[in-house]
């Protein structure tokens, strides 16, 4: 039996749906979802592992074209990193977005890899624009291969597994066969935490919040975890805490419920709010929050 890997790096605009196609296609919820955009910061491996086939998908933050802060830059340098590694590249277009090549990185067009474009949230649509959208993107990008797919439906990722599955080359396994991620479970709560604070804070604030675990204490019944919401402004710890410590409770308790789910464990979450100035500006705190 012939054993294929290989590295499938998911880029595309924010909001295109990376991290839902990433969790669909290797039937894990690691990448957070929330509606708003840059919701995904790092690069985040998910790894789908079969008998005759291990493929390493990379679901990135989507592409800044004028970062407004550094934390922005070092998510941009995060998506260059993956032109660098990549055997397959999926390119993730939204059905409602207008096709542009503007949209499509440079180094993908010129790298000579295999390039996979997927219109996503099809099921949004009709068949009409759907072989408008097919017809537009093949005029753009004539060297990919053009893919309508629903990623929350989860319609059409067979037939995009096969085809993935066909660019990839003759290898060996680059990690363990039961490992799903290269990230901590540290990593994933304060992830976890963080889309709890998109969902339910409005405008600035979750863009100017970052998530650090203190303490991860696992006991035999419990897991202890500590957690430091930090924010740019003294006017924002107070929007996060809420009237009487309400809205970072209500945070606390969803964020908890998701992480018992995740660890399959009982959690016993407290959670700080603190105040690091202007961060996403910050070298030092970039390098420490793990942007640099």
């Amino acid at each position: 039996m012939t054993f294929k890997s290989g590295f499938v790096n998911i880029i595309g605009r924010p909001n295109a749906g990376k991290s839902t196609l990433m969790n669909a296609l290797i039937g894990e919820r690691l990448s957070i979802i929330t509606p708003k955009a840059q919701t995904t910061r790092h690069r985040i491996i998910g790894i789908l592992n079969g008998d005759d086939h291990q493929i390493v998908f990379s679901d990135t933050p989507g592409i800044i074209k004028n970062p407004a802060y550094k934390l922005q830059e070092s998510m941009n340098q995060f998506i260059e990193g993956t032109f660098q590694d990549a055997d397959v590249f999926l390119f993730l277009a939204d059905i409602a977005q207008n096709p542009s090549l503007e949209d499509v990185p440079q180094q993908v067009l010129d790298s000579g890899i295999p390039i996979i474009l997927a219109i996503n949230k099809i099921d949004t649509s009709n068949q009409q624009v759907v072989e408008q959208r097919v017809t537009e993107w093949h005029k753009i990008i004539p060297t990919a291969e053009v893919y309508p797919v629903s990623a929350v439906a989860k319609f059409n990722l067979e037939s995009l597994l096969i085809r993935i599955k066909h660019h990839l080359k003759e290898g060996e396994r680059f990690y363990e066969k039961d490992q799903l991620t290269d990230r901590s479970e540290r990593f994933f709560v304060t992830e976890i935490i963080r889309e709890k604070i998109l969902l339910n804070y409005q405008k600035e604030i979750p863009y100017s919040v970052e998530v650090v675990v203190e303490e991860f204490k696992e006991e035999e019944k419990i897991v202890r975890i500590t957690a430091v919401i930090y924010v740019s402004r003294e006017s924002q710890k107070g929007i996060v805490i809420g009237h009487q410590g309400a809205a970072l409770k209500k945070t606390s308790t969803e964020a908890r419920i998701s992480i018992e789910a995740f660890l399959s464990k009982k959690v016993f979450l407290v959670m700080n709010v603190k105040v690091s100035k202007d961060w996403r500006d910050s070298d030092r705190q970039l390098k420490r929050f793990g942007y640099l």
